[in-house]
């Protein structure tokens, strides 16, 4: 008997234990979801105060190139055991690769200029349209399935998107900015898309990756419209946003 309540004991204090460990990674998930959305909202805003004295183009580029060096740090400062355990990128994923680096080039510089004419706070707002975007490219690309949950929201997100994109409902005047905006969010739409198809090999690789060769198509793009180059401490501020912004989110 004391042997049979000693073996429901363990196994209650098991599955107990078991509870607790999923309830804290459940937890732990849910707070790194939360953190990515305020480390990305500070993009916006400061993103438009820094647009005063950086172009559009070199903007883009210094964003990306903060997120990537700054992952690559991080990387580099692990021990081997902390380091990313996951498959690296091989050659069938380059095609993926690809159009994520060029639709992180045309993504980010589309974004920056709406952002110069549009508010940050009706930018914020717009950027939700890529979700609908992802998931409508999701559907029809990659035949994945929308609940009708998904959809309401989805249609939410597009109501709200098409208001904010009217200078005045009543004329039906469309925003430039606005505009521009919506095109980011269609690219990057594409772009979390090709990123999905590699989600499963090194995040750290992806991020590096994405950051440094999107940080140089952009200010390549930065060379060729003729953008000058900002006070080195606005640089140093465009990266250190870029890192956070981009790279921990």
């Amino acid at each position: 008997m004391e042997y049979l309540f000693r073996t429901i004991g363990h196994n209650l204090y098991a599955d107990a234990l078991k509870e607790v460990i999923m309830n804290s990674r459940r937890f732990k998930s849910i707070s790194y979801a939360i953190l990515a959305a305020v480390f990305y909202a500070i993009n916006m805003p400061l993103s438009k105060l820094l647009l005063e004295k950086i172009g559009p183009a070199l903007m883009a580029s210094l964003l990306y190139f903060g997120a990537g060096i700054g992952v690559g740090i991080i990387y580099l400062t692990k021990s081997s055991k902390q380091r990313d355990t996951k498959e690296k990128l091989s050659k069938p994923d380059l095609p993926y690769v690809l159009g994520m680096i060029i639709l992180d080039v045309a993504a980010p510089i589309l974004l920056m200029i709406g952002l110069k004419t549009a508010a940050s706070s009706s930018a914020s707002l717009l950027n939700n349209f890529e979700i609908t975007v992802t998931s409508v490219i999701a559907l029809l690309i990659f035949k994945e399935v929308i609940s009708k949950r998904l959809w309401a929201a989805l249609l939410l997100i597009t109501l709200s998107s098409m208001l904010l994109s009217f200078d005045d409902i009543s004329s039906f005047t469309l925003s430039y900015g606005s505009i521009l905006i919506l095109a980011a969010t269609v690219c990057w739409g594409f772009e979390n898309n090709f990123t999905r198809k590699i989600s499963g090999k090194s995040t750290y690789q992806i991020v590096f990756i994405k950051g440094i060769f999107s940080g140089f198509g952009s200010l390549i793009v930065a060379f060729v419209i003729k953008e000058s180059f900002p006070n080195i401490k606005y640089i140093a501020f465009a990266l250190i946003l870029g890192f956070i912004a981009y790279g921990l989110s």
